[in-house]
């Protein structure tokens, strides 16, 4: 026999839904917008992103990075950078395991090394550009590159800094090598593996600002009790050497080399005391353009 609701019961159930929506309105009435101050002292500026030795134990990543400034760094910090192509000292084919998975003409192996390259190149110039510099286009840097016959790593490396700094009007140009790119897989763990190595030289005076080596496996690594879990797994470790994944790795070794980088205070400084003297902004090709106070010191 079915028990009909009672009235009782009605006005019970009634009653603990209007304090839901009670709770409710009360919880949006205490969470209203409040407007808050922009340019104020960002937290955690030196640490967030860095990875921790948890961080690596946790990830599986055995790498590490290794930086090292001028001791007259905060006196004479990089202003104006232009990031140079990075030099391949791979060959461009796509290895897995030390071994060449896929048959490249030495057109496609020439075109791959760039891209491999450029792609490190970007992650880094992009959080180079993050902050407190100034960073000339990676398309203008290719362009009066190109322009001068600078087409290859050696004819770049005969040019002197002093000139590369007249070229692209910068006081700094950052040199770089891709020292490793490449895939592991081993049935239950599967790895990408970048690693580059950079040089900050002064335009000026051609001293070394900085340098700083990087690298970074982004792994996985999968755990089995049984027959069974090997053959699953082993298939489900090749999803780790998804595209994807490879741009995290390579963007994680432009991240740390510039996490490296000492803080230029002698620059934030100088901004903050003259913003008006420093302004910048887009061209119609969406070029940062900058005042004639950003020319070459």
């Amino acid at each position: 026999m079915t028990r009909l609701p009672t009235k009782r019961g009605s006005s019970r159930c009634q009653l603990h839904v209007f304090f839901i929506l009670l709770v409710l309105l009360v919880g949006c009435a205490s969470t209203q917008h409040q407007a808050r101050p922009f340019f104020l002292t960002e937290e955690e500026v030196a640490t967030h992103g860095r990875k921790t030795w948890f961080d690596r134990l946790y990830e599986t990543d055995p790498g590490g990075v290794a930086c090292e400034s001028a001791g007259d760094y905060q006196e004479r910090p990089p202003r104006k950078i232009a990031v140079l192509p990075f030099v391949d000292q791979g060959t461009g084919s796509y290895l897995v395991n030390k071994v060449s998975i896929k048959t490249r003409n030495e057109e496609e192996l020439n075109r791959w090394s760039w891209t491999h390259t450029n792609r490190v190149r970007r992650a880094l110039a992009g959080e180079l550009a993050t902050r407190e510099f100034l960073i000339v286009p990676l398309f203008t840097v290719d362009a009066v590159l190109a322009g001068h016959g600078i087409t290859d790593g050696d004819r770049l490396k005969a040019v002197p800094p002093e000139e590369l700094g007249r070229w692209l009007d910068a006081d700094t140009v950052v040199y770089g090598e891709l020292l490793s790119y490449e895939a592991y897989y081993a049935f239950l763990v599967a790895a990408w593996k970048v690693k580059a190595g950079v040089r900050m030289v002064s335009t000026q005076d051609g001293h070394e600002i900085f340098s700083c080596t990087d690298l970074r496996y982004s792994s996985s690594v999968t755990v089995v009790i049984d027959p069974i879990d090997i053959g699953i797994n082993s298939v489900v470790s090749l999803f780790a050497l998804r595209d994807i994944t490879l741009a995290r790795a390579e963007y994680e070794v432009g991240r740390e080399i510039a996490l490296g980088l000492p803080r230029a205070q002698q620059n934030i400084a100088e901004f903050l005391a003259a913003p008006k003297e420093e302004t910048r902004g887009l061209d119609s090709s969406g070029s940062q353009t900058f005042t004639s106070k950003d020319s070459v010191r």
